[in-house]
């Protein structure tokens, strides 16, 4: 029987790729792209203690399925196995596909087994990932620049225009059908527009990062099953957004207390001569949220100028530093021209332990700079971020949104006084996408939030005086401790 059936086998039909329901180029996802997926592979029988082979034993891999159409991998994924790896480069290269088992390569006698004749290829290969990868693989990997000569770039963020909101909404109805959820109102399709655009930390675009709404659709619907609704609705979006931050704003949770109970010192009324509220942003993993930060400054007669502490203690990033030497640019710009600045004063981020990065604390900086030099104190109900040229020319930042919404909730845990606030750079008024709870409070009149384009204007907020009459008081204050260094200034020999 065995002997007959050998005979007939060489009769038998390997459906090697079947592309009876394709319509159209066959498109090919391959979400494990080892090397046995991609190329295929020569399978054994056991047969009398050996293994044997013959063409009913060959299977086809990825690269084969896609012939004549696309192949879409994660570049990830595929450079976890460089026999993979390599052996798709070749592939492209001599546009052939060949059937090969792995251990055949490395053999050290050659083995009798079947062999099949290289298969012609036309395939277009799209790797999916980082610009971060794109960039080691361009510089580092000779082939890849050779190969794979057409890049697309995929922005995160699209315009909020009419077109778009269609999408939007059709997207959510494509969710809700595949996955058998209730369908959503329109306030709940509005309120995953309006979480689209604060994803997007911009009030005229969305974020594309369609996995982050997915998120909030499927929690939103769960929301809405609980409640026995028949409908999807705003609440339940909100709700949704609101348990998702909740479950992981530990930290966040954690170093509010520490404010309100004084451990972390941030005052939120009176004034004080060298001390300011900045505003800082903290990212834990997939959360990311804001507080506010104590920056002092103390001034006295030297030659050693500005003095970064968090820069002399190896806790401050390149761009900190660049912010810091900035603000030694503008002081020497705008009160040194007739006079050397005759000046040393320290700058420090109070009560931080980790590293500080970034110039968006450059505004705060100056302004305490200049309180300190000449005695004005610092409205302490207010809270500022924003970066500076050297001619005082205030920039955008990032963050704006979670540096707001710090600054709010310690205000709001401890109590509104009806002049709390915070400043920020003109240019993010764009960027505020703020929770419902902090805007009712600023139409209440509970909460400011104050743009400005120059350092003038946050001098005069955040002292109360015009900043012509500060400009003054410091370069008559500079001036005199010009003198008096001068009277105490031994040359060296």
């Amino acid at each position: 029987v065995r002997a007959v059936q050998n005979v007939f086998n060489r009769y038998c039909v390997n459906l090697f790729v079947n592309n009876a329901n394709t319509k159209g180029a066959p498109v090919e996802i391959e979400t494990n792209p080892n090397y046995y997926h991609l190329f295929g592979k020569i399978e054994g029988r056991p047969h009398l203690n050996n293994i044997i082979s013959d063409f009913t034993t060959i299977n086809s891999g990825a690269i084969h399925r896609a012939n004549g159409g696309y192949l879409i991998i994660q570049v990830t994924d595929i450079l976890k196995d460089p026999m993979a790896w390599d052996g798709l480069k070749r592939t492209i290269q001599t546009k052939l596909a060949v059937i090969e088992n792995i251990g055949e390569q490395y053999k050290a006698v050659p083995s009798t087994t079947v062999k099949p004749e290289p298969i012609p290829l036309d395939v277009k290969v799209i790797l999916i990932g980082s610009q971060s990868i794109h960039h080691l693989l361009y510089n580092y990997d000779e082939d890849f620049q050779k190969l794979f000569k057409i890049k697309v770039q995929f922005d995160t963020l699209m315009e909020r225009n009419a077109n778009n909101l269609q999408m939007y909404a059709q997207f959510i109805s494509s969710v809700c059908c595949r996955e058998g959820f209730c369908h959503f109102h329109k306030s709940a399709v509005a309120k995953i527009i309006e979480l689209g655009s604060y994803l997007a930390d911009e009030q005229e675009k969305l974020s594309t990062r369609f996995n982050h709404v997915v998120e909030i659709i499927y929690e939103a619907a769960a929301w809405a099953e609980i409640d026995g609704a028949s409908y999807v609705m705003a609440d339940h979006v909100q709700k949704a957004f609101v348990e998702k931050i909740n479950r992981a704003n530990m930290v966040e949770e954690k170093i509010n207390d520490k404010m309100l109970d004084n451990s972390i010192l941030i005052d939120t009324t009176g004034q004080v001569v060298g001390q300011v509220n900045g505003l800082t942003v903290y990212n834990v993993g997939d959360h990311i949220f804001g507080f506010p930060a104590r920056i002092t400054a103390r001034t006295y007669i030297g030659e050693h100028g500005v003095i970064n502490i968090e820069r002399e203690a190896k806790m401050s990033g390149a761009i900190h530093n660049k912010g810091v030497l900035i603000l030694e640019g503008y002081l020497g710009g705008q009160y040194a021209d007739d006079k050397p600045l005759s000046l040393s004063s320290s700058i420090c981020f109070e009560q931080s332990y980790g590293g500080i990065d970034g110039d968006s604390a450059s505004c705060a900086e100056l302004v305490v700079l200049l309180s300190s030099i000449v005695g004005i104190p610092i409205k302490q109900n207010l809270a500022i971020t924003g970066s500076m040229n050297q001619l005082g020319v205030v920039q955008p930042i990032g963050g704006v949104n979670q540096k707001v919404e710090g600054f709010f909730r310690v205000c709001k845990a401890r109590g509104f006084t009806g002049d709390q606030g915070v400043i920020i750079p003109v240019q993010n008024q764009k960027n505020l996408m703020l929770p419902n709870e902090v805007v009712d409070e600023v139409i209440r009149g509970n909460f400011r939030i104050y743009t400005i384009s120059h350092i003038d204007e946050a001098i005069e907020l955040l002292t109360g005086l015009e900043a012509v009459t500060v400009h003054q008081k410091v370069d008559q204050k500079l001036a005199a401790m010009a003198i008096t260094m001068k009277k105490y200034y031994q040359p060296k020999n």
